[in-house]
């Protein structure tokens, strides 16, 4: 399958941004962002999402790729079954060589084959920015996901690190100051985020997120902003601006459709007593 170039707009067809693309660039992620290799995953993203899924007894892994959240999770918690469901073949072999007690199900987001209420806990961790259809993924995350159950979602901050943000550093005025792109404008662009390694990413603002997710009763209950890490800062040409900048939003929810029927009887209530 063939991806844009660099800076493109692109519409494809369902699935193939997070299925077959990623086939092709399994090798690339393995090497760049498991095992230690990067401090953002290693120092930050691992810890977080332990933190957060702790408690969780059967957990689903969503956009898993080759599975190195989910084998975190297995070994620092008290024993969660776990499950991770990612559409590319390539991620899920390197998954399953790099062993683990967890069951790996290749499948989209948009379309998980798993019945109503199968899971405590699912995540879903800086995956939704490839899919082309998040609300499909959340709808299915709501149905799969059990009453009083958690829902941890990792993605790029939509409002600081979107398409067109970013550090200026401008040497004529002597400035430097953190650009916010176009955040209401819902795209998909192509993004050359290593030589020869073109990634599609679908901006969404921050409503896009909460509100199809309260419409199917999940509800935020948690958001976290991490401070960049130091290390990651230490090549930058403005460690103090950067260290302000969020790159990474989680958000936390809650499964609470008991909310929704309180909502409906006090209503009911109110019009019996007029």
């Amino acid at each position: 399958m063939t991806v844009p170039g660099p800076g493109a707009t692109w519409q494809p067809a369902p699935g193939a941004a997070s299925g077959a693309i990623w086939d092709g660039y399994a090798t690339w992620w393995k090497a760049t962002f498991t095992g230690g290799a990067d401090v953002e995953y290693e120092l930050e993203i691992l810890p977080l999402v332990a933190r957060e899924m702790a408690g969780c007894r059967r957990i689903l892994d969503v956009g898993c790729g080759e599975g190195q959240v989910a084998r975190h999770l297995a070994a620092v918690l008290d024993g969660p079954e776990l499950v991770g469901v990612d559409p590319s073949r390539a991620q899920l072999a390197n998954a399953r060589a790099a062993g683990g007690p967890v069951a790996y199900v290749q499948a989209a987001g948009e379309l998980l084959p798993f019945a109503a209420a199968s899971f405590d806990g699912i995540l879903c961790s800086l995956a939704i920015e490839h899919v082309e259809d998040g609300d499909a993924l959340l709808g299915e995350v709501a149905r799969v996901l059990a009453p009083g159950g958690t829902f941890l979602l990792l993605v790029n901050h939509p409002l600081y690190q979107g398409t067109g943000s970013g550090l200026v550093d401008d040497q004529i005025l002597g400035e430097r100051y953190w650009r916010v792109g176009p955040y209401l404008a819902e795209a998909v662009t192509v993004e050359e985020v290593d030589p020869g390694v073109a990634i599609p990413f679908a901006h969404r603002p921050l409503s896009r997120y909460l509100n199809p997710l309260a419409e199917h009763d999940l509800l935020c209950t948690r958001m976290l902003e991490p401070r960049p890490l130091a290390a990651f800062l230490a090549t930058s040409v403005a460690p103090e601006l950067e260290a302000a900048i969020p790159r990474l939003l989680a958000m936390r929810f809650e499964h609470r459709p008991a909310l929704r029927t309180g909502r409906r009887v006090g209503r009911r209530a109110g019009a019996k007593m007029r």
